[in-house]
C-alpha cells in the first residue's frame, strides 16, 4: 500500500505569528505529520517573507495558478490520497480538478470560520441594525454551503457554527466535524512561570489588520472606549499590536493619549504576557478568535463582546468579562485592571477553558477516526450525499468550461 499523501491547497502561505488562521493551519499540518503523511502545500498566493518555512518540516512547497491546466498535470503526477482545501474559495477554484483527476482522494474543507456569517454580521453592523437571520441568506452563503456539500467532510471550528449549519441550513451532520483549536494542556509549571498581577502593567490589543473585525475593533477602542479608561487610569497605556499595519492604522498612534501602535509582535504570547488586561471588543466576526486563546495561554484576562467570546468558553465562565457597550466595556476593564482577586479568577477561568475545551489529544483522535471511516466507506458516503454529487456535477461542468475559456483567453493575449 502506498504512503498516505496529503495535498493542502492554501488560500495563503501560513503565517502563525500573524493570524489565528496561520496557527490553525500549522496545527492541522502537525496532525498529519504525526500520522506519517507525506505533505505537499500548494498555493496560488504570492509567497510571504513572514510565512512559516514548511520545507524545514519536510513539506514540499508548490506555487500553483488558478485557471491553468498545469495544475492537472501536477495532480496526475502526485496522486494525493487526501486533499485539504483551505477555505471554500480554494475548493471553488480547484475542487473540480481534484474530483476529475484524483476521484478517490478524500476531499476535506477547512472552513476556518463561516465567511458568510462574518459578512452577514458586518453588513448588519454597517447598516446600524440588529443582526437577524435575513442577513445570512446571501450569495456568499450559497457559495460556501455549496462547497461544504461538495466535499467529503468539512472542519468546523465553532459549535455555534455547527448548530447554524445543521439547524438553519439543514446540512447533514455526516458532512461536518467539529474541530476547534488543538492545544496542549496548561500544566502547573507553565502557570507558575507566568508573570504575576503585580509584575504586569498596561492594556494590550492584538490582531491582524488585514482582517476587517480587527480594524473596526481598533477604531472602537480609539474613539469610544479608551478615552473612558484613560480618564480613570491616567498612567495606563494601550499597546496595539497587529501584522500589516497601514498608514490609516499608524495615524491612530498618540503618545499623549497612551494609545500606542506597536505593529507586528515578534511573538504574540510573549507580548500579551507583559500586559495586565487584553481588550478585544469585536463588533462583528465569526469562528474562534485566536487572540483570546493566546491571552489565556499568557495568563492575561480579557474583555470582549458576546461576538468575541462566541464558541470559546461554552458553559464555563469567561476568562475576564463580557460586555457590549462602550461604557460597560470600559467599566469592566478598569475593575479587572485594579482588582487582583477578580483578575486571578479571570486568569484561572482561562486555564480551565483551554484544559477542558481544546485538548488536542481528544480532537485529533476524533478527526482521524472520521478520516478512517471515510477511507473505508468513501463510495457509500458519497452516495448518501446525493445533493453534493449534483452540485459537483454542475460545478464541474460550469467551472471547468469557464476556467478553460479563461486559460485560452490568457494564452491568446500573452
Amino acid at each position: 500500500m502506498s504512503k498516505a499523501k496529503l495535498l493542502i491547497i492554501g488560500f495563503i502561505w501560513p503565517e502563525p505569528n500573524s493570524s489565528a488562521a496561520g496557527g490553525r493551519m500549522m496545527q492541522l499540518i502537525d496532525l498529519f505529520l504525526k500520522r506519517k503523511f507525506e505533505v505537499i502545500y500548494a498555493s496560488p498566493a504570492k509567497y510571504s517573507e513572514n510565512a512559516e518555512d514548511l520545507e524545514h518540516l519536510g513539506i514540499t512547497q508548490k506555487q500553483i495558478q488558478v485557471n491553468n491546466s498545469e495544475f492537472d498535470e501536477f495532480l496526475k503526477k502526485e496522486q494525493p490520497t487526501h486533499v485539504l482545501f483551505d477555505r471554500f474559495m480554494m475548493e471553488e477554484q480547484f475542487g473540480w480538478r481534484v474530483a476529475e483527476h484524483c476521484p478517490e482522494a478524500i476531499r476535506i474543507l477547512d472552513t476556518e470560520d463561516l465567511h458568510f456569517l462574518r459578512k452577514a454580521r458586518q453588513q448588519a453592523y454597517k447598516e446600524k441594525k440588529t443582526f437577524k437571520k435575513k442577513y445570512l441568506y446571501t450569495d456568499i452563503a450559497k457559495r460556501e454551503i455549496a462547497s461544504i456539500l461538495r466535499t467529503d467532510i468539512s472542519l468546523i471550528i465553532s459549535k455555534s457554527e455547527m448548530n447554524l449549519l445543521v439547524n438553519e441550513f439543514k446540512v447533514n451532520k455526516n458532512l461536518l466535524l467539529y474541530l476547534p483549536f488543538l492545544l496542549k494542556p496548561m500544566k502547573d509549571n507553565d502557570i507558575q512561570n507566568l508573570p504575576s498581577f503585580e509584575e504586569r502593567q498596561n492594556f494590550i490589543s492584538i490582531g491582524n489588520f488585514l482582517h476587517a473585525p480587527n480594524w473596526d475593533k481598533t477604531l472602537f477602542l480609539k474613539e469610544e472606549i479608551w478615552p473612558l479608561i484613560k480618564k480613570e487610569l491616567p498612567e495606563a497605556e494601550l499597546h496595539v499590536y497587529g501584522a500589516y499595519t497601514s498608514q490609516k492604522v499608524e495615524q491612530l498612534h498618540n503618545q499623549q493619549q497612551g494609545f500606542l501602535i506597536k505593529g507586528r509582535a515578534p511573538n504574540a504570547i510573549d507580548a500579551i504576557k507583559q500586559a495586565r488586561v487584553l481588550l478585544g471588543p469585536l463588533r462583528f466576526g465569526a469562528g474562534l478568535k485566536g487572540k483570546f486563546i493566546d491571552a489565556m495561554r499568557a495568563g492575561t484576562p480579557s474583555i470582549t463582546t458576546t461576538v468575541g467570546a462566541e464558541g470559546l468558553c461554552g458553559d464555563l465562565p469567561w476568562c475576564g468579562e463580557i460586555a457590549n457597550s462602550p461604557d460597560e466595556i470600559a467599566k469592566q476593564a478598569i475593575l479587572l485592571y485594579k482588582m487582583p482577586k477578580r483578575w486571578k479568577i479571570g486568569q484561572k477561568n482561562g486555564f480551565k477553558i483551554i484544559n477542558q475545551r481544546f485538548q488536542r489529544r481528544v480532537f485529533a483522535a476524533n478527526f482521524f477516526k472520521r478520516v478512517k471511516k471515510l477511507e473505508s466507506d468513501l463510495n457509500l458516503h458519497r452516495q448518501q450525499n446525493f445533493v453534493g454529487q449534483i452540485l459537483m456535477h454542475h460545478t464541474t461542468q460550469s467551472t471547468k468550461y469557464m476556467s478553460l475559456w479563461i486559460e485560452s483567453k490568457n494564452k491568446t493575449s500573452s
